[in-house]
């Protein structure tokens, strides 16, 4: 018996579809990070040969120094540490709808809208493809924390709109002190509904919201 039959959607896995080639825009939302990296590196690399040409070092150094002196704190290190994980689960969430059946008979996967840091791990807005729910997120739960180097993962369903899912990545105990921003400001606490029964709030969330399991 499969693992997870409900997601056995095709007859078998030689019989699935070969990845289909996405849009010029959905490839470049996919790699938005690393092209942002790539822009900042070449904004460097211009300043340092304009300084080099004009001998003017100032607009150079103001410029790294934008760059290094956060780095040099504890927080701007924890904020590219956090940031760099976000960029490592979005790659390989990707890569898990690829190898399992989380992506339509076209080869088409769910896109990650969002992913930022939360005070245990990193937290994923995806918006699923036609023929792909939130159950399959959490049927795939253990294949996602395996795939992420995570310690669990935990789904959650928009209240009112079930085609927008949040995966929850925990990696470690909460950081005493650490914010959690990003999804739960942007969308409310209250719209998200759990899919493990046993589970009954997010664990960054207060006790007075509590948010009932799905069933």
């Amino acid at each position: 018996m499969p693992r997870n039959p409900r997601n056995q959607i095709y007859p078998g896995y030689e019989d699935l579809p070969a990845p289909a080639g996405s849009g010029m825009l959905t490839r470049l939302w996919r790699i938005r990070t690393e092209l942002l990296i790539v822009a900042c590196v070449a904004l460097l690399a211009l300043a340092l040969v304009d300084a080099t040409r004009k001998g003017s070092w100032l607009p150079f150094l103001l410029l790294t120094s934008a760059v290094s002196v956060p780095a040099a704190t504890r927080y701007g290190r924890s904020w590219v540490v956090a940031h760099f994980w976000c960029v490592v689960s979005r790659h390989r969430l990707q890569r898990v709808c690829l190898e399992t059946t989380m992506h339509t008979r076209r080869g088409r996967i769910p896109l990650v809208l969002w992913i930022t840091p939360t005070t245990t791990g990193e937290k994923a807005l995806i918006l699923t493809r036609a023929g792909i729910c939130a159950e399959e997120f959490e049927a795939y739960a253990e294949e996602i924390a395996a795939a992420c180097w995570a310690r669990a993962v935990t789904v959650y369903r928009h209240r009112t709109r079930a085609n927008l899912v949040i995966v929850e990545i925990v990696r470690r105990d909460a950081i005493p002190g650490a914010s959690s921003p990003g999804l739960d400001r942007l969308y409310g606490r209250r719209a998200w509904i759990s899919l493990r029964h046993d589970l009954e709030e997010p664990p960054d969330l207060p006790r007075q919201l509590v948010l009932q399991p799905l069933g």
